[in-house]
């Protein structure tokens, strides 16, 4: 299912630290174990998961893949796209030589840049191209007619004042200042490009030439590092070199030994000093010294070594730079045992993803795609943080959608059982020093951190975790301004949205996550000047997201996800279900103090029972209450969670027993520009038929909504792979086969299956009861008789109390 085609001309191109690979995708069938971790690097590095793709790789990143993919037969030549690459023990044949790393000890002057072996000439028929001379004049013979570099060659002699000799048909430059920079320019393509022969004669008389090179040294101070960058000829003086470049000669001596300066070199150090300085119109110049931060080391590395591939930096900077290049590599986190086992593989490298920036000073954006648990690896990283310690820790702050808190607190208390946990919102808010001096995580919404912003303010907090980080893309809005005046030892961001694209999200993000560490885009920026400015974003940011999807780890994944978002009622929809709720008890005792028949009184109870799932789904489905305007706590969380789906690519099949529910939520979607198909029991056979092909033919229709009666069975619907229960079932088997509408035969997607469910209503009774319980739920909101005699009153006054 995967396959890297590595140019005919590699030796040339890992020269040049720019290797085109040709990366074909299967994206139709689960990558099998042994691919994992290739796959995992080439995400990295930002090659996106689409069938074909045509990336330049440095030599260091695909020496990385080929690491990672170690043994496997998925390396080919792009003109031999059938015979995989051979392995002898654990190196690439004919592959491995030409990624070698430099030594560590400091480089010495190049060599003469020797003729090496062309690669295969099956495109060039005929006499090659042949090069004569010395550092005085040149003498080249153009490849035979038939080759297609031929014309091509002859307009490169022409444009640089050669002249043909009749005689001996070559093209003949007799000038020691025009061949010298010829060379400083042409060199390399003659070699590589041309793969012209070099005599003997001309490989003795330029002996003495060497390459001008990059260089690039670092040193430690204070808490960050002084990069120096130049150019080295030799012994030449720097005014020598940059009196050269001044007027346009590609070459300077030292002593008897000339050494040329190749103009894309110098081009390649100006932008360099323009990134590492932040501004596309920095001064450029030979030799600066930039101030390198913590922060940037990762990415000024990869800035750096693409201009002087030999860099080597301190201990402590490779470190760093490293651990967020190899993951693999890192230290795992010091996670209690019984929550260690509970994590993936994949969890465990984000743990400690996340651990290694803590305690490099440095926050990050878990990013991962919804439904692999970044709340539980956030939990593990609070975990190893109070475990770990010698010392008593400020409680860390966990802020969220209020509709989320629920979840985070259950989390908590399921996984994370030495979490003293404090939810701080509504009416009992209690964020005070004594309350605070026992507890080791507070959680709290948005709008509850913006209407109390003085007083988290003045608190101070070890961890600051911030769900759903997309609320903080607009950095005006009170939720950003009141998360940046918060103090805490490590910042940290979780959203499933992708943020690749998003750039302005991700200046405002940073904001928090890191003050100070993104520079901000000059007003009056040119729009010619804008594009540096966002390419500069995404290398700057990059080290410090961490995404991964449902596809690259899908080997550790279950193929069906299951999870139970519980949602917090509002005050208001509260207070009405507690209304309902002593309505009902009131009516249930009043026809049994009336001597009601036991039918009778099962009958009322149904009713009320369904009464008051229908406040757990949208007060709005009471009778009489359509224009009711209580908040619905899962209206809510199904926003919260859909427009996840949505910014993920996904498509999901929303389940109700309630047709009135999915009008509700119809309209609701399209208001806000969702569109959305729709299958009820009122519909025909055909017409729903109909229904099924448009969502199935139509990829931009993220949405299916589907009643109990119409989706039940016989519905292939693989076209999705995450489903919503908006309410429970009560009977897991049915339950069970409306999810398999899309986790069946054909669908090759891991399918993530989400219940909503409200806290502390009939509705988490529900799910508390045992198998056995649930499964003579299945039919008892159909108030049949048959339903009836399944329950005994006082089994069913419980769901109702």
């Amino acid at each position: 299912m995967l396959r890297l085609l590595l140019p005919p001309n590699l030796a040339a191109a890992a020269t040049r630290d720019a290797i085109a690979v040709r990366v074909e995708l299967d994206l139709s069938v689960p990558p099998p174990p042994e691919l994992l971790a290739g796959l995992a690097v080439l995400q990295r590095i930002g090659v996106k998961p689409q069938p074909i793709s045509l990336v330049p790789l440095k030599r260091r990143q695909l020496a990385e893949v080929v690491q990672a993919l170690k043994g496997q037969p998925v390396f080919f030549w792009l003109n031999q796209p059938n015979v995989p690459m051979a392995w002898s023990g654990e190196r690439l044949s004919d592959v491995a030589d030409h990624l070698i790393e430099a030594p560590a000890a400091p480089p010495k002057p190049l060599a003469t840049p020797a003729p090496v072996k062309s690669p295969p000439r099956k495109a060039i028929a005929g006499k090659p191209a042949s090069v004569d001379g010395s550092e005085h004049f040149l003498a080249i013979a153009l490849p035979g007619r038939e080759s297609p570099l031929h014309l091509e060659l002859w307009e490169l002699l022409k444009a640089h004042g050669f002249v043909l000799e009749p005689s001996n048909g070559k093209f003949w430059l007799r000038d020691r200042h025009k061949t010298l920079n010829f060379l400083a320019r042409h060199w390399d393509a003659l070699r590589d490009h041309f793969h012209a022969e070099f005599s003997e004669n001309f490989q003795r008389n330029t002996a003495a030439i060497r390459m001008a090179e990059a260089t690039a040294t670092a040193t430690e101070s204070g808490d960050g590092y002084d990069l120096a960058l130049g150019l080295s000829a030799g012994a030449a003086p720097e005014a020598a070199i940059a009196g050269a470049i001044a007027t346009s000669r590609s070459y300077v001596a030292d002593g008897s030994t000339v050494y040329l300066i190749r103009p894309e070199q110098v081009a390649t150090l100006q932008r360099t000093h323009q990134a590492l300085a932040g501004s596309p119109e920095a001064p450029g110049g030979l030799r600066r010294t930039h101030r390198i931060s913590r922060a940037r080391v990762a990415e000024a590395e990869e800035i750096v070594v693409a201009m002087a591939p030999h860099f080597q930096p301190p201990g402590t900077w490779r470190q760093r730079s490293e651990a967020l290049r190899h993951l693999e590599r890192l230290t795992p986190a010091p996670v209690p045992a019984d929550l260690e086992r509970r994590l993936r593989p994949y969890q465990k490298l984000g743990v400690a993803w996340l651990w290694f920036l803590l305690n490099q000073g440095l926050g990050g954006i878990l990013a991962d795609e919804m439904g692999l648990g970044k709340t539980l690896q956030a939990l593990a990283l609070l975990s190893a943080r109070i475990s770990s310690s010698s010392r008593p820790l400020r409680p860390s702050l966990v802020v969220c959608p209020a509709s989320l808190m629920e979840n985070w607190r259950r989390e908590a208390a399921r996984f994370a059982q030495n979490l003293r946990t404090l939810v701080h919102h509504g009416s009992e808010r209690q964020l005070a020093g004594p309350t605070l001096a026992v507890t080791d995580l507070v959680i709290t919404s948005y709008g509850t951190l913006a209407r109390d912003d003085e007083l988290f303010a003045a608190a101070e907090f070890d961890l600051i975790i911030a769900d759903e980080a997309q609320h903080l893309k607009n950095r005006r809005t009170q939720a950003a301004r009141s998360l940046r005046l918060l103090r805490g030892a490590g910042r940290f961001l979780l959203t499933g949205t992708p943020l690749e694209n998003a750039l302005d999200d991700l200046r405002s993000l940073f904001e928090f996550l890191m003050p100070g560490y993104l520079s901000a885009v000059p007003p009056g920026t040119r729009p010619a000047d804008r594009a540096w400015y966002d390419e500069r974003l995404r290398r700057q940011a990059a080290p410090y997201i961490l995404r991964r999807t449902k596809a690259a780890v899908a080997p550790e994944l279950p193929a069906k996800i299951e999870q139970v978002i519980h949602c917090e009622f509002s005050g208001e929809q509260a207070a009405l279900y507690r209304r309902v709720q002593q309505t009902a008890a009131s009516e249930v005792q009043k026809l049994a103090d009336n001597g009601a028949s036991d039918a009778r009184l099962r009958l009322a109870m149904f009713t009320e029972l369904l009464r008051l799932r229908q406040v757990c789904c949208d007060p709005r489905l009471l009778p009489g209450a359509a224009d009711s305007k209580a908040e619905s706590a899962k209206l809510e969380a199904f926003r919260e969670l859909l427009d996840e789906i949505v910014d993920e690519g996904h498509r999901v099949l929303v389940f109700s027993q309630f047709t009135s529910l999915l009008e509700l939520l119809r309209t609701e979607l399209e208001r806000e520009g969702v569109t959305v198909c729709q299958l009820d029991g009122s519909m025909s056979p055909r017409a729903r038929q109909a229904e099924v092909d448009r969502f199935a033919a139509d990829a931009s229709i993220p949405v299916l909504l589907i009643s109990l009666k119409a989706g039940g069975t016989g519905l292939n619907l693989t076209a999705a792979d995450t489903v919503v229960h908006y309410d429970p079932w009560w009977n897991p088997a049915a339950e069970a086969q409306a999810t398999d509408r899309a986790h069946r035969i054909g669908q090759t997607r891991v399918v993530t299956s989400y219940r909503l469910i409200c806290a502390g209503t009939v509705e988490e009774k529900v799910l508390a009861l045992q198998e056995s319980k649930r499964a003579l739920l299945a039919d008892v909101f159909e108030a049949s008789e048959e339903a009836a005699g399944r329950f005994t009153l006082t089994e069913l006054r419980d769901l109702l109390t």
